[in-house]
């Protein structure tokens, strides 16, 4: 049995009491904190709370090599655990493909994810928020300023007057990143990347997600790019065009000048 379980947004309190009940009862655990990251929390807080041992995978470990896992998976009750819903990244999808194509019992315990918790700290209606993109660093995508594909996901839901929701890059387990620490996109940055090709466009930042701190705060991207908004991790949505009601929330909660 493989069992995929999301620990949620931000600390060792996140997961879900049936996430955690599959972590204890696992034979083996493994994680991977390189698609996302709990901010509040570290591994051996994690190991204590949740009564356990868990084996750490890097992006190599889980894309090129997940075959400790699958072995393991075969003959043992085996828990990989992720930052968010496991299921958000194609990467995970594709370990539980090859699960199911070697005869492993599969199945999904659900954690809170950062679409949802954007839509409820920014009173933004879920199901207008069309594709979501990810805003790469520059020096990762190996050009200059925003991807082609990011400015087309954002003007191609405009055009449908959907908002966007930007996931902003973090580099954590990465062997390709020359720096030595963590590194993690801010809001500020990503609104000063896209304030060229969306200028004077309403930007909503939400940073900590899921901690006992939230902050939302909105204005136009020229302006965000001026803030900072402390701790990560970061999220950035461009909106489409406000309901009444969404327009009140963000001038209540986030501070947004609304004509």
């Amino acid at each position: 049995m493989l069992t995929f379980v999301g620990l949620g947004l931000y600390d060792e309190r996140s997961v879900t009491v049936a996430g955690r009940d599959a972590i204890r009862d696992a034979d083996r655990v493994f994680a991977e904190f390189y698609t996302s990251r709990l901010i509040g929390t570290d591994i051996e807080t994690l190991e204590d709370t949740l009564e356990t041992s868990i084996e750490r995978r890097d992006r190599a470990g889980i894309e090129q090599d997940p075959e400790p896992i699958l072995e393991a998976a075969e003959s043992e009750h085996v828990v990989f655990c992720t930052a968010g819903d496991t299921m958000v990244s194609t990467t995970h999808a594709d370990l539980r493909l090859r699960a199911a194509d070697r005869g492993i019992e599969t199945r999904i315990v659900h954690g809170t994810t950062a679409q949802t918790a954007a839509g409820s700290l920014t009173g933004l209606q879920n199901y207008r928020f069309g594709k979501a993109t990810t805003l790469p660093f520059e020096d990762a995508h190996g050009g200059d300023g925003v991807p082609d594909s990011v400015v087309a996901t954002i003007e191609d839901n405009r055009d449908r007057d959907l908002h966007t929701l930007v996931y902003l890059d973090i580099k954590v387990d990465d062997p390709h990143w020359e720096e030595s620490d963590d590194t993690y996109m801010t809001a500020s940055q990503a609104a000063t990347m896209l304030s060229e090709p969306f200028p004077d466009t309403l930007g909503v930042v939400v940073a900590r997600a899921g901690s006992p701190d939230p902050l939302v705060a909105a204005d136009t991207l020229d302006e965000l790019a001026t803030q900072t908004f402390g701790d990560p991790l970061h999220l950035l949505v461009i909106p489409g065009s406000l309901h009444p009601l969404e327009a009140d929330t963000l001038e209540s909660v986030a501070g947004a000048a609304l004509e």
